[in-house]
């Protein structure tokens, strides 16, 4: 089975974000693998080690985006593709999902994972774009998936419910939380991933030009979430508080 999984490499939201000239600074951020993206690759190991066969993990980005790649190697993908972006001077989820279904076309594949979306831009649209301009089918939000005889049988999330459909293969789907724990890159996992495949390939190795994936979308301010006020602590017996209470949602608050 060939198994595919498209990463990206995102700033890790645990650590404290800076912004300067309407941009993040890079060089005071931590990046990770998307954590949704996690979910994918494990998903994919899973499946290879069940089915046999082999996982390729695929990114959009520069030279940078190499040191996750090697993660997803030493957690257990055999290769790894990083298409080079430094060349598009400006780039969304078109970009992204342009590069990729060009990459992708020319491979052979049974599945392809994804995360459901990035948590820097959030927007979920790579995934199903790839789909779209492959011609395959699509699911996301997906919580389990079982494949047998070419068929996968797929749970996916649907606002707190859940949803099983069929679909034949091949097939893209996105990963939700709840698919999987993810596991950590072992030590012979990272030895191994110093030897296993990672190829660059640029605009040109895909037959594509910068105005092919020119982006469709400006980006026009990023700004960080307002700081929270702190909180107010009630005192006194409960109906002065509830009137208390009452008097700060009319006069503060102005919700009622």
């Amino acid at each position: 089975m060939n198994i595919f999984v498209i990463m990206k490499r995102t700033f890790d939201t645990e650590e404290k974000i800076v912004i300067q000239n309407g941009k993040i600074d890079e060089e005071s951020a931590e990046f990770i693998i998307n954590p949704y993206d996690d979910y994918a690759i494990e998903e994919a190991i899973v499946l290879r080690d069940e089915h046999g066969g082999e996982v390729t993990v695929v990114t959009v980005g520069e030279e940078e985006a190499e040191k996750q790649l090697r993660t997803a190697l030493a957690m257990g993908a055999d290769k790894a593709v990083l298409l080079n972006s430094e060349d598009v001077e400006e780039y969304d989820s078109f970009t992204t999902a342009a590069m990729l279904s060009k990459y992708l076309e020319e491979q052979e594949y049974d599945i392809i994972l994804g995360g459901n979306v990035a948590v820097d831009g959030g927007s979920g649209q790579v995934g199903p774009r790839v789909a779209e301009a492959l011609g395959i089918p699509q699911v996301t939000t997906i919580t389990d998936i079982k494949i047998t005889n070419g068929v996968a049988t797929i749970v996916r999330d649907v606002e707190g419910d859940k949803e099983t459909v069929e679909v034949s293969l091949p097939v893209l789907v996105t990963a939700q939380q709840g698919l999987n724990d993810p596991r950590y890159p072992s030590l012979p996992g990272i030895m191994k991933a110093k030897k296993k495949p990672l190829e660059v390939l640029d605009l040109d190795d895909i037959d594509l030009e910068e105005e092919d994936v020119e982006a469709k979308t400006e980006t026009l301010e990023i700004f960080l979430p307002a700081d929270k006020q702190a909180g107010k602590q009630l005192e006194g017996e409960p109906e002065e508080q509830v009137k208390e209470l009452v008097a700060l949602l009319k006069s503060e608050a102005k919700v009622i």
